[in-house]
């Protein structure tokens, strides 16, 4: 059965990674979260590789979209979780 986008928010192995600039992240972000920003997913795709699964949030959506495309042509488990705030919100 397919994880919704809230079940894997809350599930405890899901890693929530953030691509948004370090200053951006540094004024608000999903609690637990990883920043990693967007121009920094290539570089270290090995770190990524050690958190899957991933749910990858930014501040509208674009870049998460962005980098959840890389993350999954690489074969990683991503979802694009949109917005940090609506991934917030749907934590538990």
């Amino acid at each position: 059965m397919k994880m919704s986008i809230q079940d894997r928010i809350n599930n405890e192995e899901t890693t929530i990674v953030d691509v948004r600039t370090q200053s951006e992240f540094f004024g608000g972000h999903v609690r637990g979260s990883i920043n990693i920003p967007l121009n920094q997913i290539v570089s270290r795709i090995d770190e990524l590789l050690t958190m899957q699964p991933m749910v990858i949030c930014c501040a509208s959506g674009n870049r998460s979209g962005q980098a959840t495309a890389y993350l999954k042509e690489q074969g990683l488990d991503a979802v694009n979780g949109g917005g940090w705030m609506m991934v917030d919100a749907q934590k538990v």
